[in-house]
């Protein structure tokens, strides 16, 4: 027999899980690179970037937009690796959940 009580508790209790998993990511940290190391970031899932390291190398006035174009690669590297993260972790929990993969992209409400 269909519950509609039961079924609202499971989505509630599902929400929650969701939500901390959300902020479980978001204090996870990633790190990203370009130009073979000389640019690091470091960032958190949500985006607060942490850590910016540049090689003295590359630190000069006559190139000044080559030394931008690494710092905005690094970034970009980060936050492709910090979606993969919240991708990845989003999956797992739903699978402790018992829900198939690809669901939340279905349009869920939580």
């Amino acid at each position: 027999m269909f519950n509609m009580q039961q079924m609202m508790q499971k989505a509630q209790s599902m929400q929650k899980k969701m939500a901390e998993l959300q902020e479980r990511v978001g204090e996870m940290e990633v790190s990203g690179q370009s130009g073979g190391g000389l640019v690091s970031v470091t960032m958190t899932c949500k985006g607060q970037m942490k850590a910016l390291t540049i090689d003295p190398s590359i630190i000069s006035v006559d190139d000044k937009e080559m030394m931008e174009d690494l710092i905005k690669a690094a970034c970009n590297d980060a936050r492709s690796k910090a979606d993969q993260k919240m991708a990845d972790e989003t999956q797992k929990a739903m699978a402790d959940m018992g829900l198939p993969p690809g669901l939340m992209g279905g349009g869920m409400p939580f």
